[in-house]
């Protein structure tokens, strides 16, 4: 078996590597994505519940209806700065998996291209070969040619 052919074994499995990572990359970027629409979503609730705070104070309502309001408010804000966390550490877990998945895929790339060396090299080297037969033939038959003028 040529060393091109062995080394196939090889390739296939950092092809399974690649494919991993890259599903790990597209993960992480789900992740990343769906923690980013929930501050999104907690933005967009901070705001509602400001805007009817806001718009109830001009009114009538109770002090005990107005604390409750600003205590939400209050973990709202809280919960954003923690979305704002797990979006930082999201990003991390993504920018790793990205590296990982490059690294891969430059294994899996040098590996092809080695094997396509190989392949060329005992390309040369069966064309090397032939090229040989074919000489000494030549030379066999050249070498009876001449025994036969004799």
């Amino acid at each position: 078996m040529k060393q091109s052919q062995r080394l196939g074994v090889v390739l296939a499995l950092e092809q399974r590597k690649e494919q991993t990572a890259l599903e790990a990359l597209q993960q992480a970027q789900a992740k990343l994505q769906h923690e980013q629409q929930r501050l999104e979503e907690l933005e967009r609730y901070h705001r509602e519940y400001q805007e009817q705070a806001r718009s109830a104070s001009h009114g009538q309502i109770s002090v005990s209806r107005l604390q409750s309001w600003q205590y939400f408010i209050n973990q709202l804000t809280t919960a954003m700065g923690q979305q704002q966390r797990q979006i930082e550490r999201a990003g991390e877990v993504l920018a790793q998996s990205r590296q990982l998945w490059q690294q891969a895929w430059e294994r899996r790339e040098g590996m092809a291209r080695f094997i396509a060396t190989c392949r060329e090299r005992e390309r040369q080297a069966e064309d090397r070969s032939e090229q040989k037969a074919v000489d000494e033939a030549a030379g066999l038959r050249f070498a009876r040619r001449q025994q036969r003028r004799r």
